[in-house]
């Protein structure tokens, strides 16, 4: 893997959860529970006080999960996701600044494009995964397929409205290469400690996830 061409990432999971965590305790037995169904990847985003202390329990407890930082906005929070233990970044957007600090640090980074003239921005820095953000608002299906023609070499982690009901249609789409949601992490479940739940509908996710 290198900086600017994350177009096959080293975790095996086409679905990413997409996780905010409120108590960080939580964050091993949900990496245990998410590996348990099939998947090997999970973005804790920077939405919460706890976020970077979770990454280091994960980072620390778990090592065989692929830890993706989330929501990484700021240059500074670079070195604080690698400090944490992530090894590799996601952000709601993609601005020169976070591009140079991504690359300072060699860090993977899959950032976040809206619009035609943003995928190809990203592009022009070296990106050829991108991560669709907000997926719905951006036209969901609709648009990844428009993408697909005039940007063929480009693929996508379409985020923000993919759920269990449509999940498999985003992942027939040949310019997907995987998506994130945060159906898979539910606050109800996250607070009562029910792992045997979330790893249920992690192996939902994984079964619908494989190809036919």
């Amino acid at each position: 893997m290198t900086t600017t061409c994350f177009t096959r990432p080293a975790f095996t999971s086409r679905v990413v959860p997409v996780i905010v965590l409120n108590d960080a305790a939580h964050a091993v037995p949900l990496a245990h529970a998410l590996l348990e169904g099939g998947i090997d990847v999970m973005e804790i985003t920077l939405r919460s006080g706890v976020a970077l202390q979770a990454m280091e329990a994960v980072a620390r407890a778990v090592p065989q999960m692929h830890l993706g930082a989330g929501t990484v906005t700021r240059v500074a929070e670079v070195a604080q996701v690698i400090a944490a233990g992530a090894s590799f970044a996601l952000s709601p957007g993609c601005t020169e600044d976070l591009v140079h600090a991504v690359r300072a640090a060699n860090l993977p980074f899959i950032p976040g494009v809206m619009t035609p003239s943003e995928v190809m921005r990203a592009r022009d820095h070296g990106f050829t995964l991108m991560k669709l953000f907000p997926a719905s608002q951006a036209g969901g299906l609709g648009m990844l397929k428009a993408l697909g023609a005039p940007l063929p070499d480009v693929r996508f982690c379409p985020t923000g409205g993919v759920s269990v009901d449509n999940l498999r249609e985003f992942l027939k789409l040949p310019n997907v290469a995987m998506a994130g949601g945060s159906w898979l992490t539910p606050a109800d479940l996250l607070r009562n400690g029910d792992w045997a739940g979330i790893t249920k509908l992690a192996r939902e996710a994984t079964a619908m996830a494989q190809p036919g």
